[in-house]
């Protein structure tokens, strides 16, 4: 008998692309796994909306599963918005706006984001710590191969949605997997989600066999 693979939908996180989720082992007799990039967004206003409906085209099956990591897994929240899905997995991420940390808000509030350079992006290090929280700083080399997408409208884009996201409520088929040692998103704000020892934010990389397992188990 042939058993139907279910179909998986990877979104990377900001400025960062699909090779990141090369480390998960997922049994191909089981699942399709389909890696996305990140697109370039219209112009620098283009809504969250439109830019997810986009990236939902992409998506070919009903009754798929997202997964998405840091900003990727806010933007599987809004593809879910345009398509069926099973179930959206986040990694690293957050739920909803509440659950972002007093610095990002602050950082909203005052519109300090629009001080960062994102044209002189080429600095790698600055910006994966930007991106990735100051343990980035000790894997600048790692990061040089993970933060591929530097073009600057995309990074002012993506910086300023992340800041002002305006999701209140929490969608009902999300799963949460989350390092409880996150720099980025701090587990502190955060409900309702699978815990990960000694996860960091960029956990999918060193912690993907467990971060593998509870994919499977949930799915």
């Amino acid at each position: 008998m042939i058993v139907e693979k279910k179909q998986l939908y990877f979104v990377p996180g900001l400025a960062a692309c699909s090779k990141i989720f090369e480390f998960l082992k997922l049994p191909e007799n089981n699942f399709e796994l389909h890696f996305l990039d990140w697109l370039l967004p219209l112009s620098e206003n283009e809504p969250i909306e439109k830019y997810a409906k986009r990236m939902a085209e992409l998506v070919k099956e009903k009754n798929a599963v997202l997964i998405g990591v840091s900003f990727g897994g806010i933007m599987v929240q809004e593809m879910s918005k345009h398509l069926e899905t099973s179930k959206v997995i986040l990694i690293s991420s957050v739920k909803n706006r509440g659950e972002l940390p007093r610095r990002l808000k602050f950082i909203q509030k005052t519109k300090a984001y629009k001080l960062f350079p994102a044209e002189s992006i080429q600095n790698i290090e600055d910006f994966s710590v930007y991106a990735f929280g100051s343990f980035a700083k000790k894997k600048v080399d790692i990061y040089n191969k993970y933060l591929s997408v530097r073009d600057a409208k995309y990074l002012k884009w993506a910086i300023f949605n992340v800041l002002n996201w305006k999701q209140e409520q929490t969608l009902s088929n999300v799963i949460h997997i989350h390092g409880v040692n996150d720099e980025v998103f701090p587990s502190k704000h955060l409900k309702d989600f699978i815990p990960i020892k000694n996860g960091t934010h960029v956990m999918i990389l060193n912690k993907a066999n467990t971060i593998s397992k509870i994919i499977i188990d949930s799915i």
